[in-house]
C-alpha cells in the first residue's frame, strides 16, 4: 500500500498531556476499526502546534475519511513518493 504523510494543525499539541494524547489514539483507532484494512495508521510525530502523522492506505481519500470521521483536521496529506537517510549516500 503507498504511504503518506498527514499534516495536522493542532495549537497546543505539544503540550497535550498523556491522557489526551492517549484519547485521540483510541478515537483513532475506533474509526480505523471502522474503516477496515484499508487504511493502517503507522506513527505521528507531535510538535509544539502540529501532529505528522503516517499511514499506509489504499488512497488519500480513505486517509482523509479516517479524519472526518475521527474529528480531526488534516491540513495537507501527500504520498510518500521516496524515503532518504543517511545511508542512502552510500548507495550505488
Amino acid at each position: 500500500m503507498p504511504k503518506y504523510v498527514v499534516e495536522r494543525t493542532l495549537p497546543g499539541a505539544g503540550k497535550l498531556s498523556g491522557d489526551e494524547l492517549r484519547a485521540i489514539a483510541t478515537r483513532s483507532n475506533q474509526v480505523l476499526r471502522d474503516l477496515g484494512p484499508d487504511v493502517q495508521w503507522v506513527h505521528s510525530y507531535v510538535t509544539g502546534d502540529k501532529i505528522y502523522c503516517v499511514y499506509n492506505a489504499r488512497d488519500p481519500e480513505i486517509v482523509r475519511e479516517h479524519a472526518r470521521c475521527g474529528g480531526f483536521p488534516a491540513d495537507s496529506v501527500c504520498e510518500v513518493t521516496s524515503t532518504i537517510d543517511p545511508t542512502t549516500a552510500e548507495a550505488r
